[in-house]
């Protein structure tokens, strides 16, 4: 069954938004009385039922309704985009797979990409949603400097992963979460975190942590990040 997006469905009859018709009726080829799944992005899943179509218009009504209780941590990554645009969204698209709750983007000393389009990466987001049959849809951040990012309240567990070995007091990552906790996890560029960076992340009551013995790429450390957290948590 094919999984679509709706963000204000209600009970009863509804139209799927016009971009996601479009692809049902003309790039899936749905008919009149073929079943879809709709998402809400917020933990409701309705099963349901094309009862009209037109080019650009998808009638449904729903059939029946579930609404998933959210787990019990969350997880929000905030990390510095990759020079190449394939990679990040590859990585957007594999963090809504794992059920990430947030993914911030910031900008860093070292950091290769200075823009980013957000709305390729949401479409990216989307999509992997709709495969997924994740029911709940991540929140995007847009770009921010990571001093204005370091400086914002958050109130889970903070990390910050770390590849400088004169660091000799970094815990695993595995041994720094508890199950249970909303953890936010730092992602550096590349070439990693200047001192300066880490020193202002520590002052604003972060932890350093490992991802493990060898040097990652940008893509790979987040990913790595976020499935501990989830192997923790048995998730």
């Amino acid at each position: 069954m094919n999984s679509f997006y709706h963000k204000n469905i209600k009970e009863g009859i509804n139209l799927l938004p016009e971009a996601e018709a479009r692809h049902c009726i003309q790039v899936l080829k749905h008919k009149v009385g073929d079943e879809l799944l709709i998402l809400d992005g917020v933990g409701g899943m309705y099963k349901s039922k094309i009862i009209n179509i037109s080019k650009k218009v998808c009638e449904f009504e729903i059939l029946a309704s579930e609404t998933i209780i959210p787990k019990s941590f969350k997880i929000h990554l905030a990390i510095a985009p990759t020079k190449n645009i394939n990679r990040m969204e590859w990585l957007v698209e594999k963090l809504t797979e794992m059920g990430v709750d947030e993914i911030s983007l910031i900008q860093t000393k070292n950091s290769e990409r200075k823009k980013i389009r957000m709305d390729r990466l949401e479409k990216k987001v989307l999509s992997a949603l709709k495969q997924s049959k994740n029911p709940f849809l991540p929140k995007l951040n847009d770009l921010i400097a990571i001093d204005s990012f370091l400086s914002e309240h958050h109130s889970q567990k903070k990390l910050i992963a770390h590849v400088n070995p004169g660091h000799n007091y970094i815990r695993y990552i595995g041994d720094s979460i508890d199950p249970g906790e909303d953890t936010l996890i730092l992602i550096g560029p590349e070439g990693d975190f200047t001192e300066t960076e880490i020193d202002l992340a520590l002052k604003n009551e972060f932890q350093l942590i490992s991802l493990g013995p060898n040097t990652l790429r940008t893509e790979t450390a987040g990913l790595v990040a976020c499935y501990a957290i989830n192997l923790v948590n048995k998730y």
